[in-house]
């Protein structure tokens, strides 16, 4: 049977390092700023999707990582080597 869902239960591999992504960065940068700035490339997300993301809770469209990875100036590669 297969399984769309991480070892660990979660339904991606990148919300970690997109909170980490978040976080690192020079200035204190909500979900919700986050979810501005997708909004501004198009993606219909608001902050509680950015929130679902990080958290594992929902599942991410490769549109949104390609968008993210723009954002966070990374690659989709990086945004996906998390070590699960």
């Amino acid at each position: 049977m297969y399984k769309n869902k991480c070892p660990d239960g979660r339904n991606n591999i990148c919300g970690i390092k997109i909170k980490e992504l978040r976080q690192a960065l020079p200035e204190k940068t909500s979900q919700r700023q986050i979810a501005e700035l997708l909004q501004k490339e198009g993606i219909d997300v608001d902050k509680n999707a950015v929130q679902r993301i990080e958290s594992g809770q929902r599942f991410i469209t490769d549109i949104e990582l390609q968008v993210l990875s723009k954002i966070f100036h990374v690659t989709c590669d990086e945004l996906l080597d998390n070590k699960i």
